[in-house]
């Protein structure tokens, strides 16, 4: 069936047809006829619709859905039905085509799905777009996840070509996806988008970071495979004595995992053993899995000293996204900490594709379905559909836990809680009645504060009272989505419920003043004295927070309706000359959209402290102007994942004058007198740089931390003093307070 679309050059079919037949390369062994219609039905609908659009980098832009699809597929392991929403993903936000349009060509399921993936469209004003965009994705998982897995194709394509992007761009679609879809990734257990995600997170964030330790690893490849293999020929030899068939090999951990150990472990790259881990996968079938596994456990730890405390068992007990695996970690060849994970073919398929995989084992492992419980939860999340898009994604994100606990219950049952979870997060996961009526907890049989922190084997009950309600503190006690969700639900319909009284105050007040246009009066009150709503002019007026005679001064009644009494306006003044663009002047610091940033009114944020040569970005604060944050801030990926909106491109106008406070942390060994001389002497005299205060405090243990904070003119600078610094013999570490 010849295309439509006739805006596409030689060149660019040339691409499109290669792209599409990549597509069916990986579908083949997947689709029947019908479904081989389906596709290319819906190839050439997204080749006709986006015929006229092209993407940053230049090409068409067609072939955007095709790789999104492919990653469906290949990487996600979906089927022929999410390719063909993935195709047509874009069509009814970007084209001619409308959802009905869908709906016609194809059938109900396929125009659901792709309106889910459908952004909302600009005729609403919300506080966060982005966040009510992703609400709507979210409630449609509910119906069928496919869309939060084709969800999570489309940001992987768009996260691997964001080079084309403006820089600040860049940083808000990566904030986004580390504040969302890597923690939703690993939820789903798609291990290996997740790692993928946060290493892409990582490569725009901090470049020189990423680059480094990217070479590093690449350099260390042929000694790390040598080793593996030592490490690996004695558990071999054990394993071809049962005659069970197995996998093993070494798989090297993610850039951003290793660069999250140099920073909690604050020590050098060479110095980091756990770069890898050993995996060991036996391929028997499910009822003999426990034991192979736990067999090829005792053969790695006969060999090699293991670490006790390291000892994982997500084999007898999976985690909450169906993992299963035994990890633990042993001593190796020349001292070496080396983490093994021994587990099935099942099981690594699960741990490798996650949600999709799981479908295929379904209902085969007698194991309660975890994906399920978690969807219920998301369920009881969306059933607030008036609550505010940034607190829902807050709960929801909550959700999205790593670590778990283990906690169990009077009657034996053994329930799985995010780490950090409360006595008052375990009385709302039992149910929703229970945790607004809790009046105490018990835990190990000793009454506890709600606020205490539970921990695995601890056995909870939970003492409540019908006349108990939550309050305003019990949002400060929890940390589960579904607590938060439940306490504000309830504290909301709590105030409502005040808010009648004030609402009759009204009602009557204007029946007196014989205002007819009720809706109209109390929308031009809220309206007026800027409520956020109704139910907050009615809730300040139960609880005589205002006064109805006070709120109606401004106001008189007008042909049955509340109107404003007019007020004398000054005389306006003749309008003046626009005044010419200001240009950049030698104090200049700082552009924001190509203007110099004095003309916002911007402040350098003190979370954060740029310094010239960092990467930034303006952020519109709703009250205090403009704040310039380093592109690595503490807050940016908040602030970028849930304000996107409110982010300004920045950049630096390069200026000598200039000098910024940055802020380094010393650590060394403490040898008594003399350290505190050499650091003064190589800041003050050698660089000549001026020192605005100097902390240090030797400890009783062998080590001193000094905090230092210094005039820089920009990061070469700072650099310079950092390795300066690092060349004291009894110095270990200096690094930049974030």
């Amino acid at each position: 069936m010849p295309l439509v679309a006739t805006t596409y050059t030689k060149e660019d079919m040339q691409l499109i047809e290669h792209a599409y037949e990549e597509l069916l390369l990986v579908l083949q062994q997947k689709m029947d006829n019908a479904d081989s219609i389906q596709i290319q039905k819906a190839y050439e609908l997204a080749v006709d619709g986006h015929s006229k659009q092209r993407r940053k980098s230049g090409e068409p832009y067609v072939l955007h859905p095709i790789e999104v699809a492919r990653i469906c597929i290949e990487e996600i392991g979906l089927g022929p039905t999410a390719a063909v929403c993935a195709l047509l993903h874009d069509v009814v936000e970007d084209t001619k085509y409308t959802l009905g349009d869908i709906k016609d060509a194809f059938d109900e399921r396929v125009a659901l799905i792709v309106d889910g993936l459908t952004k909302l469209d600009g005729s609403h004003t919300y506080e966060s777009p982005q966040a009510e965009n992703f609400r709507k994705v979210i409630g449609t998982l509910v119906i069928d996840v496919r869309v939060v897995l084709i969800k999570m194709a489309d940001r992987m394509h768009n996260m691997r070509t964001l080079g084309a992007m403006l820089r600040h761009k860049q940083l808000k679609i990566a904030a986004e996806t580390s504040y969302i879809y890597a923690p939703l990734a690993h939820r789903l257990g798609l291990y290996i988008i997740r790692s993928e995600f946060q290493d892409l997170c990582l490569k725009i964030t901090e470049p020189d970071t990423y680059s480094e330790i990217a070479q590093q690893i690449n350099a260390s490849e042929t000694e790390r495979t040598r080793y593996i293999n030592k490490f690996l020929e004695p558990i071999k030899k054990q394993l071809d004595e049962i005659g069970v068939p197995y996998r093993c090999f070494g798989r090297v951990k993610s850039v951003a995992s290793i660069y999250n150990k140099l920073k909690t472990k604050k020590v050098p790259f060479d110095e980091i053993y756990d770069l890898f881990a050993v995996r060991i996968v036996v391929g028997v079938e499910q009822k003999k899995e426990k034991q192979v596994c736990w067999t090829a456990y005792s053969f790695v730890t006969d060999i090699y000293k293991p670490i006790p405390e390291r000892l994982k068992d997500w084999v007898t007990v999976p985690k909450s996204n169906a993992y299963e695996s035994l990890h633990t970690t042993v001593i190796g060849p020349q001292g070496r900490f080396v983490e093994v994970q021994i587990r099935s073919e099942r099981m690594d398929e699960i741990a490798e594709r996650g949600f999709a995989a799981h479908w295929k084992y379904k209902g085969i492992s007698g194991q309660p379905d975890v994906y399920e419980k978690w969807l219920d939860q998301v369920r009881e999340l969306m059933e607030n559909p008036g609550s505010d898009a940034l607190e829902f994604i807050s709960d929801f994100k909550n959700n999205l836990y790593a670590e778990e606990i283990f906690v169990v219950t009077p009657r034996g049952d053994m329930i799985n809680m995010p780490k950090g979870s409360t006595a008052l997060d375990f009385a709302f996961h039992i149910h929703s009645d229970v945790g607004y009526h809790c009046k105490a907890v018990k835990v190990n049989n000793k009454i506890v504060p709600m606020g205490f922190k539970l921990s695995t084997g601890d056995k909870v009950e939970v003492i409540t009272d019908k006349k108990q309600k939550p309050n305003e503190s019990w949002l400060k006690i929890v940390v589960t989505g579904k607590a938060r969700s439940k306490i504000r639900s309830s504290m909301k319909e709590e105030r409502r419920k005040k808010g009648e009284f004030g609402k009759e105050a009204v009602q009557r007040k204007f029946n007196n003043l014989k205002v007819n246009h009720f809706d109209q009066g109390v929308e031009a009150l809220v309206k007026h004295y800027q409520f956020k709503s109704h139910a907050d002019l009615y809730f300040a007026l139960a609880i005589d927070k205002a006064t109805l005679n006070d709120l109606l001064k401004p106001f008189e009644v007008k042909d049955h309706k509340l109107v404003e009494i007019p007020v004398e306006k000054p005389k306006i003044e003749e309008k003046k000359q626009p005044s010419p663009k200001p240009k950049i002047t030698a104090k200049t610091k700082i552009l924001v959209n190509g203007e110099p940033a004095e003309l916002y009114h911007y402040k350098l944020a003190n979370c954060c402290n740029p310094v010239q040569g960092d990467g930034i970005f303006a952020f519109l604060t709703s009250s205090d102007g403009l704040k310039i944050h380093r592109s690595n801030c503490p807050n940016a990926t908040n602030l970028l994942a849930r304000y996107g909106y409110r982010v300004m491109k920045a950049e630096w106008v390069i200026n000598g004058d200039s000098t910024f406070v940055a802020e380094l942390k010393i650590i060394g060994v403490d040898e008594g007198v003399g350290v505190i001389q050499q650091i003064m002497n190589i800041i003050s005299s050698d660089l000549e740089l001026n020192i605005r205060s100097f902390n240090i405090k030797g400890g009783d243990e062998g080590y001193f931390e000094g905090d230092i904070s210094l005039l820089v003119a920009n990061t070469d600078q700072l650099n310079v003093v950092t390795k300066s610094l690092l060349k004291i013999e009894s110095i270990a570490d200096v690094r930049r307070i974030k």
